[in-house]
C-alpha cells in the first residue's frame, strides 16, 4: 500500500515541476514528505489495529501470564488449566453440528425446541473455544486443527438465522466462535480461503444477527453489542467498533439504577436475579474488549453513584439473600449445581481481577476453578484467564 502511495506522489511531483517551474522545490518536497508520512502512519495504524494490538478477550500479556503460572505450577491456575484440557480433549471427539438455517423459536413459546436447537452452536462454539485456548497454552496443533474444523463448518454451512430467538441465541452462544477465530487468526493450519469464508460468515450472518437487535435496552442488546464488538475486532472494523462503544456508553446509566438494580431485568418475575447476571455478564465483557483494543477503562465509569460495580454488588447480595429481593418472592438463584454452570460465580470471578473485592473473592474461592460450559459465553474460564488493568504486573 505504501509503495503505491510513493508512486502516486512521485508522478504528482513530476507534474508539479512541469506546471509550476517557479515553485520552490524545497517547499514542495517538504509538503510531499509530510503527506507520505501522514498517509503511511494512517496505514500503519490500521495494521496495528488489525493484527498487533491486544486481541479481543485474550491479549498476549494475559496468555503469557497464564503460561508462566502453569509452568511454575501455581494454583489455582494449574488446576484450572487441567480443567480446560479435559474439556479440550473431549472436544477432539465431537462432530460439528452446523446448520444452514440457525432457526431458534422463542423461548417462552417453545422452551424445549429453543433449548434443543440452540445446542448446535453452543456445543460447537464451546468446543472450538476450548481447543483454541488449549492450543495457545500448549502449542499442540491437534487443538488448533480441531478448533478450525468447527470454524470452517459454521463458516461454510450456516447461511442465515431465523425465528424469534435466532439472532439472540447466535449473539450469546456464538461469541465463542469469534474468540476462537481471533486466537487462531494467524495459525498456519487455517487456510486463507477458509478464513475468507469465515470472515464472510462473521459479517453477513453472525454480526448481521447481532446488529439487528443491538438497539435493545435490555440483556438482548447487551449480548448483541458484545457479539458485534468481537466481530468488529476480527474484521478490523474500527467504525462499527466505535459505534458499539458509543451505544454501550449511552445505555449503561439507563440500565443500572443508583441502588444497583438492573431496571429492565428485575421485571422478569422469578428469574430477575438470573437476568441481572445475564445482562451484567456481556456488559462487563464488552468493557474488557474495549479496554484491550483502546485502553479506555469503562470499569471506572460512575454517574451519580451508579456504576457497574454497584450492579455487581447488588447481584451478589441478592443471590446470597434472595429473601431481600423485593421484586418477586422466591427468585431463582445460582449455585454450583446450576445446569448451565455456576452463575454468577463466573462473572464475579472475572470481575475480581478488576475490582479486587473481598466479597467477590470469598464467594468464588471455595469453588475454584470456575468453568462455565453451557448456554451463554462471556466468562467461560475466568479462573484460568484472570483480568488485569495493570498489564499483569
Amino acid at each position: 500500500m505504501i509503495d503505491g502511495i510513493f508512486e502516486i506522489l512521485i508522478t504528482n511531483q513530476i507534474l508539479f515541476n512541469q506546471i509550476v517551474p517557479t515553485m520552490n522545490k524545497l517547499k514542495l518536497n517538504l509538503i510531499l514528505a509530510t503527506v507520505v508520512c501522514l498517509t503511511g502512519w494512517g496505514s500503519i495504524q490500521n495494521k496495528l489495529y488489525a493484527s498487533e494490538q491486544p486481541r479481543g478477550m485474550h491479549p498476549e500479556k494475559q496468555l503469557d501470564f497464564v503460561k508462566k503460572q502453569i509452568k511454575n505450577k501455581k494454583e489455582p491456575y494449574l488446576t484450572a488449566f487441567k480443567a480446560l484440557i479435559i474439556k479440550a480433549d473431549s472436544a477432539l471427539f465431537v462432530n460439528q453440528h452446523a446448520v444452514e438455517d440457525f432457526s431458534i423459536p422463542g423461548f417462552y413459546s417453545d422452551k424445549e425446541g429453543h433449548r434443543k436447537t440452540s445446542l448446535a452452536l453452543q456445543v460447537d462454539g464451546f468446543s472450538a473455544y476450548s481447543c483454541a485456548l488449549a492450543y495457545k497454552l500448549t502449542g499442540q496443533s491437534k487443538y488448533a486443527v480441531k478448533a478450525i474444523y468447527f470454524l470452517n463448518a459454521w463458516g461454510s454451512i450456516n447461511k442465515k438465522y431465523s425465528q424469534l430467538d435466532g439472532s439472540l441465541v447466535m449473539s450469546y452462544s456464538g461469541t465463542t466462535m469469534m474468540m476462537a477465530a481471533e486466537l487462531l487468526k494467524s495459525n498456519k493450519n487455517w487456510k486463507s480461503k477458509d478464513q475468507e469464508q469465515f470472515a464472510w460468515w462473521t459479517k453477513n450472518v453472525f454480526r448481521h444477527a447481532a446488529n439487528s437487535i443491538r438497539y435493545r435496552n435490555n440483556n438482548s442488546g447487551d449480548w448483541s453489542r458484545f457479539a458485534s464488538l468481537l466481530a468488529d475486532v476480527y474484521l478490523s472494523d474500527q467504525d462499527d467498533f466505535q459505534k458499539n462503544v458509543g451505544m454501550i456508553k449511552d445505555e449503561l446509566f439507563k440500565q443500572i439504577a443508583p441502588d444497583g438494580h438492573m431496571v429492565e431485568e428485575v421485571k422478569r418475575q422469578g428469574n430477575g436475579i438470573w437476568y441481572t447476571y445475564f445482562s451484567l455478564a456481556p456488559i462487563s465483557a464488552s468493557f474488557w474488549v474495549i479496554y484491550n483494543q483502546t485502553g479506555e477503562n469503562l470499569y471506572a465509569l460512575e454517574q451519580n453513584g451508579t456504576s457497574l460495580k454497584k450492579g455487581l454488588d447488588y447481584l451478589l447480595y441478592h443471590n446470597q439473600h434472595p429473601e431481600d429481593w423485593t421484586w418477586f418472592k422466591n427468585p431463582v438463584t445460582g449455585n454450583e449445581n446450576t445446569a448451565t454452570g455456576f452463575w454468577p460465580a463466573n462473572l464475579l470471578e472475572a470481575m475480581n481481577g478488576i475490582y479486587h473485592s473481598k466479597e467477590f473473592n470469598a464467594f468464588v474461592e471455595p469453588y475454584r476453578p470456575i468453568v462455565y460450559p453451557r448456554h451463554d459465553y462471556a466468562w467461560t474460564y475466568p479462573t484460568l484467564f484472570p483480568l488485569s488493568l495493570t498489564g499483569y504486573k
